[in-house]
């Protein structure tokens, strides 16, 4: 009688904490202390070493043209998220000096824009649509200010994947927080 008990507790359990792990299967955790900020990110990705660009970029090892990358940028010092615009107009100013700048060959589209609140902290969640010369992309941002910084992370894929990775894409947004 002890152990059907303890055996029905065990699966009662182990269903419960399946439930629980199921919203972020898949995703792993980055933390950077030092800058401040967080994100969930795809299993089977790798850190990419770069230079004189993101703070960080992790790639898929089998997708290699999916990746998410963190971009810190000074602000003046006192401003917020709302100072430096609305979604709308921060996303146009991230297409055009950071997604498709001129005479870069590319042209990115601002397809949604909104704000949201999490933890006390402000973030735009901005969606665009890229075009290359060869290719077409879909890429997500999360954009915040904290300590006199602004922080973008960009995740991106090829047109064709986006219906494949949409949902796993708006959850690594939406997990990106800074402090």
């Amino acid at each position: 009688m002890l152990k059907r008990i303890a055996a029905i507790l065990l699966v009662v359990l182990s269903l419960s904490l399946t439930g629980c792990v199921s919203k972020v299967t898949g995703l792993k955790s980055y933390v950077d202390t030092g800058d401040g900020y967080q994100f969930l990110y795809p299993n089977g990705w790798l850190p990419i070493a770069v230079s004189n660009g993101p703070d960080v970029v992790f790639r898929d090892l089998i997708q290699q043209t999916e990746n998410v990358s963190v971009v810190i940028s000074p602000v003046a010092e006192g401003k917020t998220l709302a100072d430096l615009g609305t979604p709308t107009d921060v996303g146009y100013k991230l297409s055009k000096s950071a997604i498709a700048p001129s005479d870069s060959g590319r042209e990115a589209e601002l397809v949604n824009a909104e704000a949201r609140e999490s933890r006390s902290k402000s973030y735009y969640i901005l969606e665009y649509a890229v075009k290359l010369p060869n290719q077409e992309r879909h890429n997500l941002a999360s954009v915040a200010v904290s300590r006199g910084k602004l922080f973008t992370l960009n995740v991106s894929t090829t047109e064709e994947r986006w219906p494949k990775v949409k949902e796993a894409f708006e959850k690594v947004v939406k997990s990106f927080s800074v402090y």
